[in-house]
């Protein structure tokens, strides 16, 4: 291997993910982050109206998720992501007060679709015959397109579970995108999809271990200085432009950009990218849960889609939230807390200090049309490489996907070093 170096360009998760790849193999690295603090749109922040850290949203992992928790497993944290023994998932209809749990088996013979107590309510074990239809749909396909949209199994299972995974209208979103999910998950069993929740914050769990590993390597972390252009010669990526001046890059070094693709566009001559994005509204409520409360709940009938309990705070998200990203906080911040009363059985309890957190454009639409606008990991440029949960990574922009496509970046700027 040639003494060159990789340059990490962005340092959400699709780049602390390539850094902590290639350090760990010996390569040189250095990372280089625009805003003042790593993460992206993955952080924590201590919130001056509520005086406690909060995360920017509430992101949900499944054991399952390989890359997750190699990554996890790299930087010493995989002990941060809490969740259930097995897998399991609490609903409640907040119109009916019906409530019930979700609980599959462990093994990818899906039995537990055949005792009424254990699925969906108001569904028969024929119903979920429907799933098989999204393992292995055409990529231009959508999922109205593919499986009915309607009923009890869509309405209390599919349509919050692909809306949380896909961040876009279940029923118009991508068929194939929404296969790949289920392939990973549900097709494998309870063992599969625990969900997993980091605490006591993402800082905790996926950040600051990355971090402090990454230190312990030598490898520098440049925050607070966003690359504004880079130059190209000769079919590669020459220079780095930052505020202070230009980096050179070194016959043998390689670039990894790894920023939002609305950032990439500028960076990356003639890319195409997904050029349309739906928003995410979160709200947290400083409160201290009553005791035995669930932790996860998914809200069915309400404005409130998952509600979660943490030690110091009950939280609220809502997916593809292009109806409630405009609405006044106020309003949705006593929106949410009429679902959280309900759920929890908090009666008229007053609302307590709150922050409601919008993202305007979270992620991509996961629509085949948006999905056919994701660009490979390798550019026409030999020696630049893109990552982000936007590329071509075969899933929706997850958690997942975002770490994916980091460690799939550095496996190709590696090779570029030989």
């Amino acid at each position: 291997m040639n003494a060159g170096k990789v340059w990490i360009v962005g340092g959400g998760l699709a780049g602390l993910s390539a850094a902590v790849v290639l350090a760990g193999q010996g390569v040189a690295v250095e990372l280089i982050e625009g805003a003042g603090q790593v993460g992206g749109r993955c952080r924590s922040y201590v919130d001056p109206v509520l005086d406690m850290t909060i995360d920017n949203g509430n992101h949900l992992v499944l054991s399952g998720n390989s890359a997750t928790f190699a990554y996890l497993g790299a930087i010493g944290s995989a002990d941060r992501m809490a969740g259930p023994e097995v897998a399991r998932f609490d609903f409640q209809d907040v119109r009916t007060g019906q409530a019930w749990v979700l609980q599959p088996n462990e093994g990818p013979l899906a039995w537990w679709v055949m005792a009424e107590s254990r699925r969906v309510p108001g569904t028969r074990t024929g119903d979920y015959l429907a799933l098989l239809a999204l393992l292995n749909p055409a990529a231009d396909k959508r999922i109205n397109q593919v499986i009915p949209c309607k009923g009890p199994l869509w309405e209390r299972l599919l349509q919050p579970f692909l809306l949380a995974v896909l961040n876009t209208d279940p029923a118009t979103g991508s068929a194939a995108l929404a296969g790949a999910v289920i392939r990973e998950t549900l097709a494998r069993g309870g063992r599969a999809y625990r969900p997993r929740i980091a605490q006591p914050s993402l800082a905790a769990a996926l950040l600051d271990p990355a971090l402090t590993w990454l230190a312990a390597k030598n490898v520098p972390v440049r925050l607070g200085q966003r690359v504004r252009a880079i130059r190209y010669e000769g079919g590669r990526a020459a220079a780095l432009s930052l505020p202070d001046g230009e980096i050179a890059l070194g016959p043998h070094d390689s670039v990894v950009v790894a920023t939002p693709p609305w950032i990439s566009q500028t960076l990356v001559p003639d890319l195409t990218v997904p050029d349309r994005f739906t928003p995410i509204v979160n709200a947290h409520f400083k409160l201290a849960p009553p005791a035995g409360v669930r932790p996860m709940v998914g809200v069915i009938g309400g404005k409130a889609e998952w509600v979660f309990a943490f030690e110091d705070r009950i939280s609220v998200t809502v997916s593809g939230a292009e109806a409630l990203v405009d609405t006044d906080r106020e309003a949705l911040a006593e929106m949410f807390w009429n679902d959280i009363r309900a759920v929890h059985g908090l009666g008229n309890m007053p609302i307590p200090p709150w922050q409601i957190v919008k993202e305007r454009r979270a992620t991509f639409e996961a629509t085949p049309e948006q999905d056919a606008r994701r660009p490979d990991a390798k550019t026409r440029w030999n020696n630049l490489i893109l990552a982000g949960d936007w590329t071509r990574t075969g899933l929706p922009a997850t958690i997942e996907g975002a770490i994916r496509s980091g460690q799939k970046a550095a496996r190709l700027a590696e090779r570029a070093l030989v």
